[in-house]
């Protein structure tokens, strides 16, 4: 996805293994206010990449997941994305869960579906508290915003068609809230239904706008591992309204359930 709007400061870091971007509008977008404000997220986003990161061997998640500490021996966060996980797995019928197979069919903690927007809402905070500001926080394309004035401009999100990357399906108009994508266009086959440990079939991304980047991002994934029934769930989650791009490049649009 790619958000477009009239911004004075923009801010690129390579972190958790995909690029953040920031994007300001209003009294600070240059100063020393915004510039550490941007320092903060990316602090904060570094030290969720250190504990929850399942490409590193010492983080607390790899550490767990491998029986060498307990849960009580991490952080308080990582409970709270478990809880997260069981939740969502929960509402989803299974389709979603921070246990993957693994090479030997054995189940394997990998807590990354739920992390990443989780991790991105929660850095947001730190944006929270420049005045008279604008922004919009994007994390490989899934994105929070916030507009302060409500008869100003909205942020413009466009919705990538998952077969052609350079082809915008639609755009989206945000002014507070977020938008994620799932699918395969960038990283190729990653994503499977729980329930089954496979990919699901008929279905080439969802996109979930909600109030919550965290939940949009969740949703996503989980209409996607539906499958067929990925617009048929998406249409039962209360607030959330998406465009399901079918496998065939048909497309069928959610609207909110309130």
């Amino acid at each position: 996805m790619t958000a477009g709007a009239v911004v004075t400061g923009r801010y690129v870091e390579h972190v958790m293994g995909m690029p953040i971007s920031l994007a300001l509008r209003g009294r600070h977008t240059d100063d020393l206010a915004a510039r550490a404000a941007w320092a903060e997220v990316v602090v904060e986003l570094r030290e969720v990449d250190r504990v929850f990161s399942t490409y590193r061997d010492d983080s607390c998640v790899s550490l767990l997941g491998r029986g060498e500490i307990g849960l009580e021996d991490c952080p308080p966060e990582v409970a709270e994305v478990l809880e997260l996980g069981e939740r969502a797995r929960g509402e989803s019928g299974g389709a979603f869960s921070v246990l993957r197979p693994g090479p030997d069919g054995e189940p394997v903690l990998d807590p990354s579906g739920a992390v990443k927007a989780w991790a991105v809402e929660r850095a947001s905070a730190a944006l929270a508290g420049l005045d008279d500001t604008d922004f919009c926080l994007s994390a490989g394309g899934d994105l929070t915003c916030r507009t302060l004035d409500p008869d100003g401009a909205p942020w413009r999100v466009g919705v990538e068609d998952p077969t052609d990357p350079l082809r915008i399906l639609a755009v989206v108009p945000v002014f507070t809230g977020a938008v994620a994508t799932s699918g395969t266009a960038h990283r190729g086959q990653h994503l499977v239904d729980a329930r089954t440990g496979r990919p699901p079939a008929g279905v080439a991304s969802v996109t979930v706008v909600a109030g919550s980047l965290t939940w949009a991002d969740i949703d996503a994934t989980a209409a996607y591992a539906q499958g067929p029934d990925a617009a048929r769930w998406l249409e039962t989650r209360p607030g959330r309204s998406g465009l399901v791009v079918w496998a065939d490049g048909t497309t069928t649009t959610v609207a909110p359930v309130l």
